[in-house]
């Protein structure tokens, strides 16, 4: 499955990373937003309705776990997906996240193949 016609938003405050990752979901035929900080992102959702939030747990100005809370709340029209990605390995940050709606929680360093695929499943469901 390629994701033509699917809309994603990437969330991350590294420039080199969100430039890999808009790359790597632009080749699978995505329609790609990005925004570098969580204020920025809760605007960018709340004006395109993504199919699909990419969203780095540490973000300047809004942590990814608030943007959480956005994106799931009512002032959203269509819940997005969400991949969030992290540099914490501990299982307590996993949880947490869970707990706060994410489908799929990937730590970092990881393979852009892996993200790319675990958007393909979320959003073929």
């Amino acid at each position: 499955m390629t994701l033509t016609g699917k809309s994603v938003l990437i969330v991350d405050d590294d420039p080199d990373m969100l430039n890999a990752m808009r790359i790597a979901f632009t080749e699978s035929g995505a329609e790609v937003s990005t925004a570098p900080d969580g204020d920025a992102a809760v605007r960018e959702a709340t004006s395109s309705n993504p199919d699909l939030v990419v969203l780095d747990a540490m973000l300047p100005k809004r942590s990814g776990f608030l943007v959480m809370d956005q994106l799931k709340s009512p002032s959203i029209q269509n819940h997005p997906r969400v991949i969030m990605i992290t540099g914490n390995a501990g299982k307590r940050h996993q949880d947490w996240a869970e707990s706060r709606g994410v489908d799929d929680y990937i730590p970092k360093p990881f393979r852009m193949e892996r993200l790319v695929q675990s958007a393909e499943k979320l959003l073929s469901s």
